[in-house]
C-alpha cells in the first residue's frame, strides 16, 4: 500500500516537473487558456488597443493571423499595430499593416501577450478578425508510452511507426485546412462589408441627388410661372 502511494507520488512530481502552469485567480479570468486556437472578430475603439493573454508551453509553435474587415469612417488607411509579447516582456513579433501573419517558436512557458493597436483612427473602430494559437509536435506523455510500446511488441514496430507518421500528417493537413478555412472566412467578411458600405453609399446618394432634381423642378416651375404672372389693376392693350 505504501509503495504503490509512493509511486503515485513520484509520477505526479515527473509530470508536474514538466510542464507547470501558473494558477489562475480571478485577477486572470480574462486570459485564453484551455484550447490551442481561437478565430473569432473584435471591435479595437479608435485610438486605442485591445490585449489578449494566450497560454503556451515551451517547444511550441504560435501563430497568428488577423485581417482588418472594415472600419466605422471613411479612411485611407486600414492599417492595424500588433505586437506579440513573451511572459516575461520580450517582444516576439510586431507587425503593421492590414493583414498579417506571425509565426515564431515558444520559448517560455507562461502568457504570450496579443496587443491589437488602432492608433491611425482617431474617428472611427475597426473590425479585425483574428486567429491565433499554439501547436506542438508531439506530447512527452504520448511519446513515452509509444516507446515503452515498442519495446514489448517489437513485431509491430514498423506498423506502429507507420500509423503514428500518416496520423501526424493527416494532423498537419487537417489544421493547415482549418487555417485556410479561417482565411477565407476573413476575405469572404471584408467583402461583405465593402459592399454593405459601398450599397449604403449609393443608396444615400442616390436619394439625395433624387431630391435635388425634384427640388429643382419645383423651383424652375415657380419661376415660370412668375414670367407669365399679369397685374388685373392695369389696362389691358
Amino acid at each position: 500500500m505504501l509503495v504503490n502511494a509512493l509511486i503515485v507520488v513520484l509520477s505526479f512530481q515527473s509530470v508536474w516537473s514538466r510542464k507547470s502552469e501558473p494558477f489562475l485567480g480571478e485577477e486572470s479570468a480574462g486570459l485564453f487558456r484551455g484550447s490551442d486556437k481561437y478565430a473569432f472578430a473584435i471591435d479595437v475603439p479608435a485610438a486605442q488597443m485591445e490585449c489578449f493573454g494566450h497560454f503556451a508551453h515551451q517547444t511550441g509553435s504560435f501563430y497568428l493571423t488577423y485581417m482588418v474587415q472594415w472600419v466605422t469612417v471613411m479612411t485611407n488607411t486600414h492599417q492595424l499595430f500588433v505586437t506579440v509579447s513573451s511572459p516575461d516582456g520580450t517582444l516576439m513579433a510586431s507587425n503593421n499593416e492590414a493583414t498579417g501573419h506571425i509565426n515564431f517558436q515558444t520559448e517560455v512557458t507562461g502568457f504570450y501577450k496579443l496587443c491589437l493597436g488602432n492608433p491611425y483612427n482617431r474617428f472611427g473602430n475597426s473590425r479585425v478578425f483574428v486567429n491565433f494559437g499554439v501547436i506542438y509536435e508531439g506530447v512527452e506523455v504520448s511519446e513515452t508510452e509509444m516507446e515503452e510500446e515498442r519495446e514489448e511488441e517489437e513485431v509491430l514496430n514498423s506498423t506502429l511507426t507507420s500509423i503514428e507518421e500518416r496520423v501526424h500528417n493527416l494532423q498537419n493537413q487537417v489544421f493547415h485546412m482549418w487555417r485556410n478555412y479561417n482565411a477565407a472566412r476573413m476575405r469572404k467578411g471584408k467583402d461583405h462589408h465593402l459592399l454593405t458600405s459601398n450599397l449604403n453609399y449609393v443608396n444615400w446618394w442616390s436619394a439625395t441627388q433624387s431630391l435635388v432634381i425634384v427640388l429643382s423642378g419645383y423651383l424652375q416651375l415657380r419661376m415660370l410661372k412668375g414670367l407669365f404672372r399679369t397685374d388685373s389693376s392695369r389696362p389691358r392693350c
